[in-house]
């Protein structure tokens, strides 16, 4: 069977994704990543213009604490991502369809210590462009309890520490860089 490169022929009534070469797929994963993206930044204007941004945010918070269990279970089983470490965690991580819209990189120092560094970020881009301050709130006080979400579904002593987060003056600089450490609880 000849894999597709596009669904630019005639109509098969047999269609499946399957069908599909690797690599279209993995266009297409991308692509999947972005409209998640868009329709999250979507639906929080939305409410937002309807309740305001103190509304909204509540709304996302109660929206991503559903949705980043589901993605943890669902991406934990299907690629057998188990342990209690940080590199358990960061395996997540890299898994996660979200990754695909960012430049960063993980420094795993030790299997219980490693540092997540953002070189962009689509959020923060447009919450900059936007020029009202909510990346304050978005980046430090959402993303530290999405971050800790993460760590404590494998362990929940995984200290999540933002080294650097926004706002940020120079554009060209890193989005934010956050510090993954098991640490010895009695």
């Amino acid at each position: 069977m000849t894999e597709l490169t596009d669904y630019g022929g005639p109509f098969d009534p047999d269609f499946t994704h399957l069908k599909f070469s690797k690599e279209t797929i993995l266009r297409l994963l991308k692509v999947y990543s972005e409209y998640m993206l868009r329709v999250d930044g979507f639906w929080y204007l939305t409410v937002m213009q309807r309740w305001g941004n103190a509304g909204a945010f509540e709304c996302d918070k109660r929206v991503w604490g559903k949705a980043q269990l589901f993605e943890l279970q669902t991406i934990s089983r299907i690629l057998n991502i188990r342990g209690n470490d940080v590199a358990t965690v960061m395996k997540a991580v890299q898994a996660s369809p979200w990754m695909w819209l960012y430049d960063y990189s993980i420094d795993l120092k030790n299997p219980n210590h490693a540092i997540v560094t953002y070189y962009t970020c689509p959020t923060l881009t447009a919450l900059e462009r936007e020029g009202t301050g909510r990346e304050r709130l978005i980046c430090r006080e959402f993303e530290p309890v999405i971050l800790g979400m993460i760590a404590h579904y494998f362990n929940p002593n995984i200290r999540v520490t933002p080294i650097r987060v926004p706002p940020r003056t120079d554009y060209h600089d890193i989005c934010c860089r956050w510090e993954f450490k098991l640490e010895n609880r009695p």
